[in-house]
């Protein structure tokens, strides 16, 4: 049975995947950079400024500056923010925090669109653990997407290694398809839902997201109307890449260079 939204899935053809390669390897960029640049004392607006900058540096738009309102070219959320976090001059990071860090751009008409969480110096031994499983989460769920598979192979796949690590997955935010919008059809959750998710097909590009907390997946909107905080405040940690759907398997779009 065919999902409901699986006719409005846009496939991408050879080219448009290699200008979405392109584009993801300038998100990719950045984030290494602020990977390399990430020390006590360093203020949000400034890791926001760095980004920007190598992004026009490299001839691309920030893809989130300005989309739906959002401030900033970088979102930057600290220990118990998830997603979504506004820069700030006000906010610098510390010993032992995890700092998740999302950028997007547009490059010749198309998306990329990629996260890591960094550790700041030397962390707690449960949120090393937490950093660890998400990334393994999202390798997880990298390795479902294959043609004839469904996204809730993809979910699966995340949900199961989170929860049997004594982890809890966000459910009221997704991954995505990705490609001449930033956020396409279909959702790609992480967790599985009672009904039919929509077959894997050449040429979808999806951007896959685990987010993954410590403690209850419930979560809060903070005032600024984009801050998405746990609800216990414990910490949470994001990590994203950009995967096409080859015959070959899944093409990772947006691997760093640590990755390869």
């Amino acid at each position: 049975m065919a999902a409901d939204n699986e006719k409005n899935i846009i496939v991408k053809t050879s080219d448009e995947i290699e200008v979405m390669r392109q584009a993801n390897c300038i998100v990719a960029s950045v984030l290494e950079m602020l990977q390399k640049e990430m020390r006590p004392g360093l203020t949000t607006r400034q890791m926001d400024r760095w980004a920007h900058d190598l992004c026009r540096d490299h001839g691309a738009h920030p893809a989130f500056l300005g989309y739906r309102g959002f401030p900033a070219s970088l979102c930057v959320s600290i220990n118990e923010q998830i997603v979504h976090g506004i820069p700030s001059k006000k906010v610098k990071v510390r010993e032992g925090d995890i700092v998740s860090v999302d950028f997007g751009v547009i490059y010749n008409g198309f998306y990329g669109d990629s996260a890591v969480t960094i550790p700041v110096g030397k962390l707690t031994a449960r949120k090393e653990r937490l950093l660890q499983v998400t990334q393994e989460a999202l390798e997880r769920g990298i390795k479902q997407v294959k043609i004839g598979n469904r996204i809730s192979d993809v979910s699966a796949a995340i949900q199961k290694h989170a929860e049997n690590n004594g982890f809890s997955v966000v459910r009221q935010f997704v991954g995505h398809g990705i490609g001449a919008s930033l956020h396409e059809a279909p959702e790609v959750p992480n967790y599985t839902q009672d009904q039919p998710s929509p077959r894997i097909i050449e040429g979808m590009v999806l951007a896959i997201e685990p987010m993954i907390n410590i403690g209850t997946a419930k979560v809060k909107v903070l005032k600024d109307g984009w801050t998405v905080i746990t609800a216990d405040k414990k910490p949470s940690a994001h990590f994203e890449h950009s995967v096409a759907a080859a015959p070959e398997g899944p093409l990772v779009l947006s691997r760093r260079k640590e990755e390869l």
